[in-house]
């Protein structure tokens, strides 16, 4: 069964359940209400029942006494089992709880019975100490209302679940569109890996909030196919040169057997740097190609970035670090965060002539690191974070093009931003801007 199949069919039984439990009150209340009419009318005529002063029993006065006349057909019940019945009244009424009203141990009550195939209603009420009157009315005009009552309702029912059967039809059809185009779609994505597909959205209901959040999905993954095919022809283009300059400098050796031992040595010297050098950049790019998800967890940002400055220094050729670090709590992921400060600090000791200091403040949740360098021409601060983009002042300094790729890739998986300016004195500075405690 099709999901729109269940759509309409639980429509039509909930609107089936309605129309019944509607016509089953609406036919109560109706029953109720001609009934208690025909029970208020015994209680009037049992106040208007009279026995002459000095005469019989059988002779009390009620018009009507017919069983089958408006007015009622009465009968007297005494404590000792007597019945008595106007002359003409010939047809007994049942009386088993009439004694027991007469002599006091019974209430009053109302009850239904069939006399001589007469549907009668009957009410057996005190009439004077050790007396109880019955009056009967029939109910056939009432039970011939209700049978036409039940009848109308029952073809209203019938005529509402069937229009409600089409109308969820109709409903169902409408509400499950949005969800065939969305399956439709999603059919063809798998079936093409066209990812450019989209789902209008007309609404703001849950439907078009689904087909939002699966276009959003879309772009995300087609910004993520770009950004991998990029990945991979730009990784392809970085390795190139040093991969050719490698197998030349192998095929020199191999073929130079008369080479002095000066060349050798420095031949042998760029093969090791060559693959130094290509070894840091398949690193950076398994850095950048990372794409688990790491649990975060409270992390003391000062003291991931006095870590990574230890680390740092080690290397730094005589340039010294002016640290000013504000304790800050976020949530984050320790390694991570330390390779994004490093790859800053490593930038700025490249940049930092010798003897030289580079200023790190942690402040309210911002990580500033500014350098004595030339700083960042103007043309290439907008580009400086981006992958293998190496500006032409760069291009003599070794490196991979990655390290910023991977500070900004870090921050911002982190909820962060990183930006690059000139510092008004000289030297080019980064800000990095967490939320503390985020």
């Amino acid at each position: 069964m099709t999901f729109r199949t269940r759509l309409a069919l639980a429509s039509a039984v909930a609107v089936a359940a309605a129309i019944a439990v509607a016509s089953l009150v609406s036919y109560g209340l109706v029953r109720a209400q001609l009934r208690g009419s025909i029970d208020d009318a015994l209680h009037a005529r049992v106040r208007q029942v009279q026995v002459p002063v000095g005469g019989e029993l059988g002779e009390f006065g009620l018009p009507d006494p017919l069983l089958g006349g408006a007015g009622g057909y009465a009968q007297l019940v005494t404590a000792s089992g007597g019945v008595y019945r106007l002359p003409d009244a010939k047809i007994p009424l049942p009386s088993e709880g009439a004694r027991k009203v007469a002599d006091g141990t019974r209430d009053p009550f109302f009850e239904d019975a069939t006399v001589a195939g007469t549907h009668v209603r009957i009410l057996t009420a005190k009439y004077a100490p050790g007396i109880a009157i019955q009056i009967a009315r029939p109910l056939d005009e009432v039970d011939r209302t209700l049978d036409r009552l039940a009848g109308f309702l029952t073809a209203i029912s019938a005529s509402g679940i069937a229009l409600a059967a089409i109308l969820g039809l109709l409903v169902s059809r409408t509400a499950v569109s949005p969800v065939r185009r969305l399956t439709e779609t999603a059919e063809h994505v798998a079936a093409t890996r066209d990812l450019s597909q989209r789902i209008a959205t007309p609404g703001k209901d849950e439907l078009g909030r689904l087909a939002g959040s699966f276009n959003s999905m879309l772009s995300a993954l087609d910004d993520s196919l770009r950004s991998q095919t990029q990945l991979i022809a730009d990784a392809s283009h970085e390795l190139r040169t040093p991969l050719t300059s490698l197998r030349t400098n192998v095929e020199v050796l191999q073929r130079g057997e008369g080479l002095p031992e000066e060349e050798r040595a420095r031949i042998l010297a760029e093969v090791r740097y060559q693959a130094e050098e290509l070894t840091e950049l398949l690193s950076d790019l398994l850095d950048l190609s990372r794409s688990e998800h790491v649990q975060p967890e409270p992390v003391q940002l000062d003291e991931v970035i006095a870590t990574a400055i230890d680390r740092t220094r080690r290397s730094a050729d005589g340039v010294a670090f002016n640290t000013s670090l504000e304790p800050t709590t976020i949530k984050g992921v320790p390694s991570r965060l330390e390779r994004a400060v490093a790859n800053l600090l490593e930038n700025a000791v490249k940049w930092s002539p010798e003897s030289s200091t580079v200023d790190v403040e942690l402040k309210d949740g911002e990580l500033q690191v500014r350098d004595r360098g030339p700083g960042i021409d103007p043309d290439d601060l907008e580009r400086v974070f981006d992958r293998f983009y190496r500006a032409p002042a760069a291009r003599s300094v070794p490196g991979s093009g990655l390290g910023l790729a991977i500070v900004r890739q870090v921050v911002e998986e982190h909820g962060g931003a990183v930006s690059a300016e000139n510092a008004p004195d000289g030297g080019a500075r980064f800000r990095v801007r967490f939320s503390p405690g985020s």
